[in-house]
This record gives structure tokens, C-alpha cells and sequence, in this order.
């Protein structure tokens, strides 16, 4: 399993976090038909995927404005555990946190992003998630 968070900008805590199975191609981006939707101006329709290639998730950068790993813009990098994405120079990070050796049940349910509540407060007001 892999497990996205998205950080508040200024305090690096969880707003929001998905969950998807092994065999998920995950694509973030502003547009609808995306796994994670984030409504940022810098965020691109389609900005980056993860997919998994073997045992381990590859990040591809599908966005203009670029994807960002320690300030440094990528194109396609392997996904490490724990690593933090930046979607644009300015824009959301998201964590990356991958689950080692975990079994689980798959169902047609557990293939559909699980997302946290939300408070009013949580949300920054250049992003808002869906």
C-alpha cells in the first residue's frame, strides 16, 4: 500500500491523506478524473503520476510548472519512503509513505481513495482538495 498525505503549508502536519493498493497507477493533478484532486492555481490538470514498476512506485512529472524534491525539479525519480513532493516551485507538498510487506484484502471498495475529514481551517486558501 501506498499512502499520500498532503501537508499545510506552513506547518508540515496532515490535512489530507489517500491510500491506494500496489497495483494503482495514481494520478495528481487539477482535473476531475484525477485519484487526488488538488485545486491549486500551479497545479496542473494533469501533473504527475506514480506507478508502480516492479516492487517499487516511479514518479513521472506530467506538469508544466514541474514537480520538486528538496527544491531540486524532477522528471521521473524512483519513490522512496518518507520522501516529500512538491507539486510546482510554490505550490502543495505531498509525503510519500509506502507500507513494507503488507497483505490486505483487496475488494472493489478498497481500490477507491480514502480521504480524512476536513475542517474549514485546515485548508489554504490557494488549495482546496476533492
Amino acid at each position: 500500500m501506498i499512502t499520500l498525505t498532503l501537508l499545510h503549508p506552513l506547518k508540515s502536519i496532515a490535512v489530507q491523506k489517500w491510500n491506494f493498493e500496489p497495483n494503482s497507477v495514481i494520478r495528481i493533478g487539477r482535473a476531475n478524473d484525477n485519484e487526488v484532486v488538488l485545486y491549486s492555481a500551479v497545479v496542473s490538470r494533469h501533473h504527475l503520476e506514480i506507478r508502480p514498476r516492479g516492487n517499487d512506485w516511479a514518479l513521472v512529472n506530467l506538469g508544466s510548472n514541474g514537480t520538486f524534491i528538496n527544491g531540486k525539479k524532477i522528471n521521473k525519480v524512483l519513490v522512496k519512503d518518507g520522501m516529500v513532493i512538491r507539486l510546482a516551485s510554490s505550490g502543495p507538498k505531498i509525503k510519500i509513505t509506502l507500507a513494507q510487506g503488507v497483505e490486505s484484502n483487496v475488494t472493489q471498495e478498497s481500490n477507491k481513495p480514502k480521504t480524512q475529514p476536513l475542517t474549514s481551517r485546515d485548508i489554504s486558501k490557494d488549495t482546496v482538495m476533492n
